[in-house]
């Protein structure tokens, strides 16, 4: 940025989390884009030049959100898969919330880019997302979950895969490159990188 401790602006809004679970309870992604819109308007109102959303869960509803969204927005897991790329890894394991392991906002993302990837078990995913959602939400970080997600993980690496997105924000709270299996591909930290380059990029250019 050219002086000390300077930083691109940050404005920042989010609705309560309760509000987002009642609909994803539901699988009612249109209402959670509806939530994700009304904060749009309210950054953009604020002078935003883009958006991101470090929650992978409800990337879900981008593709009710980009129609009508003031603003566009960096993909986190677009930015994970370039990342992946750039390692030079080819088959990502993926880990995160029951609701984001079943959906597509990976695969999509991965296959576009020639990645391969593997899931967890159905057990597993109920067993990680209570473990995300029961503990590690409420600030409980218990060898036990620790333990199972690197047991997770463990089988991904038997399964072929070189690296997996830790694809949830607090995931990184308890597995890191240090105690996990495989290279960890932290979602939330690489989004945040993609998103500082990009405003350094835009000020750069407009200066």
């Amino acid at each position: 940025m050219g002086r000390q401790h300077a930083h691109p602006e940050v404005s920042m809004h989010t609705p309560s989390l309760a509000d987002y679970v009642v609909h994803l309870d539901r699988n009612d992604w249109p209402a959670v884009g509806e939530l994700m819109l009304a904060s749009a308007h309210k950054l953009a109102k604020m002078g935003a030049d883009f958006l991101i959303c470090p929650d992978n869960t409800i990337h879900q509803a981008l593709p009710h959100v980009l129609p009508k969204s003031p603003l566009p927005w960096l993909h986190i897991a677009e930015v994970a898969a370039q990342h992946a790329v750039e390692r030079g890894y080819r088959r990502i394991g993926i880990t995160g919330t029951k609701w984001l392991v079943d959906s597509e906002v990976y695969p999509e993302k991965f296959a576009a880019r020639g990645l391969q990837y593997v899931k967890p078990s159905a057990a597993e995913r109920d067993e990680c997302n209570r473990i995300i959602m029961d503990e590690l939400v409420c600030s409980q970080f218990t060898p036990a979950g620790i333990a199972y997600f690197q047991q997770v993980i463990a089988r991904m690496k038997d399964q072929g895969c070189d690296a997996v997105v830790l694809g949830c924000t607090e995931i990184p709270l308890i597995i890191n490159d240090r105690n996990s299996p495989l290279p960890t591909l932290d979602s939330t930290r690489l989004l945040a990188r993609a998103a500082l380059k990009r405003a350094v990029e835009s000020r750069a250019k407009a200066a």
